[in-house]
């Protein structure tokens, strides 16, 4: 089996070339850039299967980043690295598309163990060979990570996926924050409560037809989120 490829970007080259040694270290294959067109070029050349993407770039930030691929529809696996620590900053990062974030300064090996972790979370198990869920007219298919509103495709990233359909494996069943976290994310996250409430709401975005009023996926005030049985 090939190594699975990283992108690393960041201008700093001393911290880019520790990060890849590292990672080619854990026998990843890595490509460094250093700015935001290099970035852009790279993710669309190489297809990587993650991106350490540093925020501040010259030419343009790692949340722009984020945005053009979101809008290409490259659901590559994004960590951010970001020098920034206030929580409005890391919400904005987790609502843009990425998948997790580590503020500067960081250990290399926390950042090692969280790319082992979202790389995980975005390779398929053997559970995506279950029948498709269907509630209401939701359709879920695991086997091919495809959802359907009706006759409509939604496109999803990784983690939305696999937060739905946990959620609808158990239509009508109120979830805590905290349940999600450990079952979607898992024990050893990196993430708090807050980023429950970003994944819903990107996913209302896209699969309720009025998100401000959503009728799939409740809240349940002073517990969690249930996703409504028809």
């Amino acid at each position: 089996m090939s190594a699975e490829r990283i992108l690393v970007v960041d201008d700093e080259a001393p911290i880019a070339e520790a990060v890849a040694y590292s990672l080619r270290q854990e026998g990843y294959s890595v490509t460094v850039a250093s700015d935001a067109l290099e970035c852009l070029e790279a993710a669309r050349r190489g297809k990587p299967n993650l991106i350490v993407l540093d925020v501040m770039l010259p030419s343009g930030s790692g949340l722009d980043i984020c945005r053009t691929l979101r809008k290409r529809n490259d659901l590559v696996p994004i960590i951010l690295l970001t020098a920034r620590a206030e929580e409005a900053d890391r919400v904005v990062g987790l609502e843009l598309g990425a998948d997790d974030y580590v503020t500067k300064p960081f250990s290399i090996r926390e950042l090692v163990a969280r790319v082992r972790t979202v790389l995980r979370r975005a390779t398929p198990s053997t559970d995506d060979a279950s029948p498709a869920i269907r509630v209401g007219d939701l359709s879920i298919d695991s086997a091919s990570r495809e959802v359907l509103v009706g006759a409509d495709a939604v496109e999803l990233t990784a983690k939305e996926f696999d937060l739905l359909r946990f959620l609808a494996a158990s239509p009508g069943r109120v979830f805590t924050r905290q349940l999600l976290l450990d079952r979607v994310w898992g024990a050893d996250a990196y993430v708090d409560e807050r980023t429950i409430d970003v994944y819903v709401r990107w996913l209302r975005s896209k699969i309720e037809a009025d998100p401000a009023h959503p009728e799939r996926i409740v809240t349940v005030r002073g517990v969690g989120y249930k996703l409504a049985a028809p």
